[in-house]
């Protein structure tokens, strides 16, 4: 095949070419290149004008045209020209047409006003709204532009706009509003035409808080917005807007709605034709009447009530939809009778229902991620009730439901009154689940041969998929679901390989900038929900989302435009921690949340981590110095850049001045400090490094290679023993399956990743804990160290411009292969092992895409420098360790832990006769070179150490 110009895109959607901004910048890749192929030039065309570009640059490449009016359409093609190997020129021909459109309004021209119920009869009372007006001709083109406080279904003369649900999503609402633009041609006829909207309150209305406190933030009904602009044949244009001439009615069959309680849907009172043109309001069973205008805000909003909305603006996320639809796997029975579906995988959503019965039969449908002593496990929902209703209207042949303006998390789901045999309907497909999440393109894959860790990454990507909808949440089940800074602060390097999420946090980032406090604290949750929380301040690690997210962006994707449009915002904090620090150069004595749910800290106490918070936080203050002085290196800034390197270094040599001793320890002695000072640079002596290195390694083993980190050190621990040489560790800490671990979930059948790691107890039960979710993406950070370290694929300049391929072929393992779509292409690196003893091989492949190259180091050393297209090497695989043994009761803990077998000899001996006593083993036994093994069983299994001694004689 010829070489041709593929995934030509404006700005930051792949689903769509509608730009929020006058000057999209513009991308592309090249398929079917020859080996070598690096671009020369590139011409763009819009219409009859030609744009000719110099050099290699495809990615996010500045827009070369005259800015775009408000709403105009153009049809822009690239072809490219370049060389491969052979060093022959070659020419693309042009590129399939890409439709842009500018989805933005001119300044000024937003005049549509928020409608809604003028007379609720309850807190957050769904409403329908409706108003009809006359078309002389059917229209050449028709744009609606809406938005909503709280979620809209808009339709048009009874159909549906859209795929899209939950629209508009939710941002901060009293700074700003996104709004959906969408081409309705087709939908309007000459004559009556009907524009119309399902209303909800959804996340606007709910009540945010723990426990008492919870209370209304925005507002107490939802309001409606929408803009409709039609193009007749004649040349003119009309415009038809939300104001006081429409009419609503809250007598609609969706009697109740909420975030968090669910939806009550009443099919006797379904409006048919409502929202089509022909219905006479007057003859209706339900009440109609003139709505309210204005927004009505509510006092926990800073606004006063009749503050008008902010203008809303163009989107520049995807918005969510319906992903998938999941079939039920198995019928269960709890203990009183009633039918519980699983549907084999905790997930994101709502159900679907396709049921016929009598009239007024009450269908109730709750939901939870796991099940306790046989039936649904609700405590861990809190106050979340997670409930939906349904009364059946008894339509002849059936009805079809779904709920449209709430969603749960959960994998089981109790339906209780169902008409007839509810486990023969639902494998028959009567009942499945629609799968919710803003619409993001996956662009990683990682695989590895062990099917746990290939388990544990599924977990990761389905647990980021369900809390990716609209924001990225910390749960998306409980009395929460909530923009948690700490959460994706930690987790947007491994996002954004495993999804094309740049514009979707990057929308994110500007609530973040929004909601900063003139101060610069940085709020815990963003959009800030919890005004209770403000009393606390900033911490470190969560507010520090304000430069990582960022930063991570432009490392994955190239955006320098989101640099730019974040660095007020970094700086601010930046500069806010710095004041924290007190001239220090170290920040201290405040409260912090630090190695949050360290797994040694007591159910009721997650804060409570063997790590200093003080040494979490002087950690980040520096991280986000070094940070921030790099982004205004970027973007030009060299007196901030040269400014904030200065006090990056100062902060260094303080934080080691005071967290490190003479004797080359942390003050801290816990993993998470030394994965800090490691992979946060803090310390550049390289003999100081080796020696904390091998320290952590010490204690990774001390813990008997289970996990000994919270948030912050989860993702840090396993790269920095990779850096200080201790593979093998490594290995055995993200392999490990023993409670707490990575894989420890997967083998209590999770199917995404917990909020604790030990959500599930062994037993079945679920953890006491208030906070116990089994959704929360955080501690699958470490997903990350499997793409760029274990399989070895990364990238060394943004946008994986350039790549540096580094495999690590970790001992049980046969395989590890990364795949990622980068802008460029799809990238791929991998390692295989072949062959046994001296004839043993690890095979080492690597595919560069076209524009690319990759700088790679092999297992044995060597390094190359390659361009694009595939490269394979072979290599010696590395020595393993001889085998040890026998072992005896004298033989030290470590060198029991070392070696699998022994552990595994010893262990299975005390279980064999007490499993119980062999937990507790595990539990209280210090695995060091300085305890022998006779001392870890003398004063728990005193009446077993024959058994061991036996046991531990037979490895050799």
């Amino acid at each position: 095949m010829s070489v041709q110009v593929a995934r030509l895109r404006a700005e930051l959607r792949h689903d769509s070419a509608l730009v929020a901004t006058p000057t999209p910048r513009l991308s592309w890749a090249v398929a079917d290149a020859p080996d070598g192929w690096v671009q020369s030039g590139a011409e763009v065309r819009r219409g009859t004008e030609v744009v000719v570009l110099d050099g290699a640059e495809q990615v996010l490449v500045a827009w070369p045209f005259a800015p775009l009016a408000a709403g105009e359409r153009c049809a822009v093609e690239v072809r490219v020209s370049g060389a491969g190997h052979g060093g022959e020129e070659v020419s693309t021909g042009w590129s399939a047409p890409l439709d842009v459109e500018a989805a933005f309004l001119a300044e000024g021209a937003w005049t549509a006003l928020p409608v809604g119920l003028a007379d609720p009869a309850e807190h957050a009372t769904p409403a329908l709204l409706r108003h009809a007006f006359t078309l002389p001709a059917a229209p050449l083109r028709a744009v609606l532009r809406w938005t909503a406080l709280g979620t809209a279904d808009p339709r048009v003369n009874g159909a549906e706009v859209d795929d899209t649900v939950l629209g508009p999503g939710w941002t901060s609402y009293q700074h700003r509003l996104v709004h959906e633009t969408v081409d309705v041609t087709d939908l309007l006829v000459a004559g009556e035409n009907v524009l119309a909207a399902s209303l909800a309150g959804c996340w606007f209305t709910e009540s945010y808080g723990f426990m008492d406190a919870a209370t209304t933030v925005y507002g107490s009904q939802p309001r409606f917005l929408a803009r409709l602009e039609v193009d007749l044949p004649d040349g003119s244009r009309t415009v038809i807007e939300t104001g006081p001439e429409w009419h609503a009615t809250g007598e609609g069959p969706i009697v109740s709605s909420g975030l968090y309680a669910g939806e009550h849907h009443d099919a006797r009172r379904a409006l048919p034709g409502w929202d089509a043109p022909g219905y006479d309001e007057d003859a209706s069973p339900a009440t109609w009447s003139p709505v309210t205008v204005g927004a009505d805000w509510g006092e926990r909003s800073g606004l006063a009530p009749d503050a008008p909305v902010p203008t809303p603006e163009a989107r520049v996320a995807p918005p969510v939809r319906r992903l998938e639809r999941v079939a039920v796997v198995d019928t269960l029975t709890a203990p009183d009778g009633g039918t519980i579906l699983d549907f084999g995988q905790n997930l994101v959503g709502r159900l679907r229902l396709t049921v016929a019965g009598e009239a007024g039969t009450e269908l109730v449908l709750r939901h939870a991620e796991v099940l306790e002593d046989g039936d649904l496990a609700l405590r861990p929902l809190r106050a979340a009730v997670s409930t939906d209703t349904y009364v059946l209207a008894g339509a002849d042949g059936g009805e079809t439901w779904e709920p449209a303006h709430t969603f749960h998390g959960f994998r089981y789901a109790r339906v209780d009154g169902w008409p007839g045999d509810l486990a023969a309907d639902a494998a028959a497909g009567a009942v499945v689940a629609v799968v919710l999440a803003s619409d993001l393109e996956r662009t990683g894959w990682f695989s590895s041969g062990h099917a746990l860790l290939d388990r544990f990454h599924e977990n990761v990507v389905q647990g980021m998929r369900g809390n990716f909808l609209a924001i990225p949440t910390d749960c998306p089940q409980r009395d929460e679901r909530l923009g948690w800074t700490g959460d994706i602060g930690i987790f947007a390097p491994t996002a954004a390989y495993l999804a094309d999420c740049d514009g979707f946090l990057v929308s994110w980032l500007r609530d973040l900038a929004l909601e900063q406090a003139p101060s610069g604290d940085v709020p815990m949750v963003v959009p800030a929900v919890l005004p209770s929380f403000d009393a606390l301040g900033s911490a470190a690690a969560w507010a520090d989302a304000a430069t990582l997210v960022p930063w991570a962006l432009y490392e994955r994707f190239g955006d320098v435009g989101v640099l730019a449009d974040a660095y007020p915002s970094m700086r601010a904090w930046v500069d806010r921690e710095v004041e924290l620090s007190l001239g220090q150069g170290t920040w201290t004595g405040q409260m912090q949340l630090g190695d949050w749910l360290d797994p040694t800290a007591p159910p009721e106490n997650p804060a409570a981590a063997r790590c200093d918070g003080d040494i979490v936080a002087s950690a980040y203050l520096a991280r986000s110095l070094r940070v921030l002085a790099d982004t205004a290196a970027v973007l030009g800034h060299d007196e901030d850049g040269e400014r904030y390197a200065q006090e990056a270094d100062r902060t260094r040599e303080a934080f080691e001045a005071r967290f490190v001793t003479h004797d080359g320890l942390m003050t801290s002695d816990a993993p998470t400090a030394y994965a800090l000072a490691l992979r946060f640079d803090l310390v550049l002596d390289a003999r100081r490094r080796q020696g904390l290195s091998d320290r952590l390694a010490e204690l990774v083993r001390r813990d008997g290679y289970r996990i000994g980190t919270g948030f912050v050190g989860t993702p840090l621990v396993a790269d920095a023993l990779v850096e200080g040489g201790h593979v093998r560790q490594a290995a055995r800490l993200l392999l490990q399956t023993e409670c707490p671990s990575w894989l420890y979930p997967v083998t209590m059948g999770a199917t995404t990743v917990w909020e604790r790691w030990d959500s599930m107890l062994p037993d079945g039960s679920v953890n006491p804990g208030e906070m116990t979710s089994f959704n929360h993406y955080a501690l699958g950070a470490v997903a990350d160290f499997c793409h760029r370290v274990v399989a070895g694929l990364a990238a060394s300049a943004p946008g994986y411009r350039r790549l540096h391929v580094e495999p690590h072929p970790l001992p049980g393992l046969p395989h590890a292969t990364a795949r990622h779509l980068t802008p460029y292409g799809p990238a791929e690196a991998g390692w295989r092992r072949e062959g046994i003893g001296a004839d043993a091989e690890v095979v080492v492949e690597v595919v560069v895409p076209p524009g690319v190259v990759a700088d790679v180091v092999l297992p044995d050393g060597c390094t190359h420098e390659v361009a694009s297209g595939t490269h394979v090497w072979r290599v010696p695989a590395p020595e393993e360790p001889a085998p040890r043994g026998p072992y005896g009761l004298d033989s030290p803990t470590s060198a029991v832990i070392d070696d699998p077998r022994a552990y595994a000899a010893m262990i299975g001996a005390i279980a064999a006769k007490d499993p119980g006593r062999a937990e507790a083993v595990k539990r209280a036994t210090v695995w060091t070179e300085r305890r022998p093994v006779i001392q870890a069983l003398v004063f728990i299994v005193p009446d077993l150490i024959g058994d061991v001694a036996a046991a531990l004689a037979q490895v050799d």
